[in-house]
């Protein structure tokens, strides 16, 4: 069906089925677009319950022939549960690595235009603090390394060149081919999805470019990956310092900023734009978006998440000219 989309209900304990609740009370903002759940039915009935959302789900097995716009339809995945918001571990992972696995056949197979998995607990998941979604797809995609995280609003976005690594680490990972491969991947989804060729502002890595020495990695990565960019004729400049990017980025007109680690581009991204962006991970031969923000542990059960995120994670898809 043209402009579907599939809402992975993902991390079991968190404010998920809340969120899922509060977008299908504003679906009147989706007309362009039909979406369904992908998740175990039970377990989103009674999160729904408990939290005092009243609306009308329907379990369905497939998605054929479905009426996307009467009822929130949730196709349902099995998992084993006692209390719904305390499901273990070794229960939640293969329902979640098995959610991937549907959403990801279905974009495929153009089922769907593409999908939105709400939140998980990487950790719990994957059993890795520095394994996130996005190098999990990259992975099962066999684009490691060329993948990139993009944190996207229609006035900016930022994107990492490493994700979830410790800072100490930081320089050991950054190398003039990395960099290459992530900005030629931003380069091409800007121009197939927006047909945009984008301006993109590299960040150096550390505080006031280490003054351009000899021996900073300004000098010796930095400077040589964006001379082979222009090359490649990517419009990039840098290494720009990241204590005034931000605050430069309207006078400059750029697209995008790239940083060198996670902390160093979302952070103030975070704090300029809050819940309005998402997370979109380019490379990948389907479009994966997820709301920007965590699995909200502290405000479980008590009505209090902000669905602004997950909504704009939808609104996305009329957006872009990728067909299901």
């Amino acid at each position: 069906m043209k402009n579907l989309i599939c809402i992975l209900a993902g991390e079991p304990n968190s404010i998920n089925s809340e969120l899922i609740g509060k977008i299908w009370m504003k679906k009147y903002l989706f007309k362009k677009s039909n979406f369904f759940i992908l998740g175990n039915y039970q377990l989103i009935k009674k999160q729904l319950k408990k939290i005092n959302i009243n609306i009308k789900i329907k379990k369905i097995l497939n998605i054929e022939k479905e009426n996307f716009k009467r009822k929130l339809l949730i196709l349902d995945v099995p998992l084993n549960f006692r209390d719904p918001f305390k499901v273990p571990i070794k229960n939640k992972r293969n329902y979640l690595i098995e959610s991937f696995k549907i959403a990801i056949d279905l974009a495929k197979n153009k089922k769907i235009k593409g999908f939105i998995n709400c939140p998980i607990n990487k950790l719990e998941t994957f059993g890795n603090k520095t394994i996130g979604i996005t190098e999990f797809l990259a992975k099962k995609e066999k684009i490691l390394g060329k993948e990139a995280m993009l944190i996207y609003n229609k006035k900016l976005a930022v994107s990492p060149i490493t994700t979830h690594i410790q800072v100490r680490n930081i320089s050991r990972v950054l190398n003039k081919k990395l960099i290459i491969k992530k900005l030629v991947t931003i380069d091409k989804f800007y121009k197939k999805i927006f047909n945009v060729k984008p301006n993109i502002g590299l960040l150096g890595l550390n505080p006031h470019n280490y003054e351009l020495r000899n021996k900073s990695e300004e000098k010796t990565i930095l400077i040589p990956a964006l001379k082979k960019l222009k090359k490649l004729r990517i419009k990039v400049s840098g290494p720009l310092s990241g204590d005034t990017a931000f605050t430069n980025f309207k006078k400059k007109k750029f697209n995008i900023l790239v940083g060198m680690y996670h902390d160093q581009v979302l952070s103030p991204f975070k704090t300029i734009f809050k819940f309005n962006a998402i997370n979109i991970t380019l490379g990948l031969p389907y479009i994966r978006i997820s709301p920007d923000h965590g699995t909200g542990q502290d405000i479980i059960k008590k009505n209090k998440a902000n669905p602004e995120s997950l909504i704009e994670s939808i609104k996305f898809f009329n957006k872009i000219n990728v067909k299901a």
